[in-house]
């Protein structure tokens, strides 16, 4: 990687929690500059406007916590068991990503009135993590260990929903109560109305 680019990606990487932290209008120049090291020209040599770095310190963020909510899993074999280590993922591995919890609620609450570009960005992330739970699915629905009945799209939209307003609400008490009671109903979820009952009693214990 040249030197120019190993900058770039430097300020991204430091530029992404003054915004999932403080959100865009509250990312103050200032602060971009003492993080990064640089001046307002050493900045914006790498990047048109502050909207386009936010963008990509979003893309960064995102994508660190996506990958961390599906760490793992490719070693299941089992879809359901699959999908419970997703949850499990959600509400314990919290170290590696980026300060200011979940970069898609931050950015679709930060984006909801006044910046389309970043606004694009939440919802192709929503889009992607739905697309992935779906793949997984219906996966398990052709494999036979998910019921037949159940709507793909539904229960992908189920999961982001509870886990995502679960997290605001945590927040928002200062206190893991509701994450965990989400998990907790999610898994339970998935035993009683997901998983086929040929597969019943096989779910790997952890």
């Amino acid at each position: 990687m040249r030197k120019g680019e190993q900058t770039r990606q430097g300020i991204i990487r430091e530029a992404a929690p003054i915004f999932n932290q403080h959100g865009y209008e509250g990312a103050a120049l200032s602060d971009l500059m003492k993080a990064t090291g640089l001046e307002k020209g050493g900045i914006y040599r790498h990047f048109e406007s502050k909207q386009q770095l936010a963008a990509e310190a979003f893309d960064y963020a995102w994508n660190l916590a996506i990958d961390t909510r599906f760490k793992g899993t490719q070693e299941i074999s089992n879809t359901v068991d699959r999908l419970k280590q997703i949850v499990r993922n959600f509400r314990d591995r919290r170290a590696g990503l980026v300060p200011g919890g979940c970069p898609l609620l931050n950015t679709a609450m930060d984006s909801d009135d006044g910046n389309p570009q970043l606004r694009v960005k939440a919802q192709r992330a929503l889009n992607s993590w739905l697309d992935r739970l779906r793949w997984i699915i219906d996966e398990g629905k052709r494999q036979g260990e998910i019921r037949r009945s159940v709507d793909s799209f539904e229960l992908a939209m189920l999961i982001v929903g509870t886990l995502e307003g679960s997290l605001l609400v945590s927040r928002l008490h200062r206190q893991d109560t509701a994450r965990n009671l989400a998990c907790r109903h999610l898994e339970e979820y998935f035993e009683t109305s997901v998983r086929a009952k040929e597969f019943k009693g096989s779910s790997k214990k952890s």
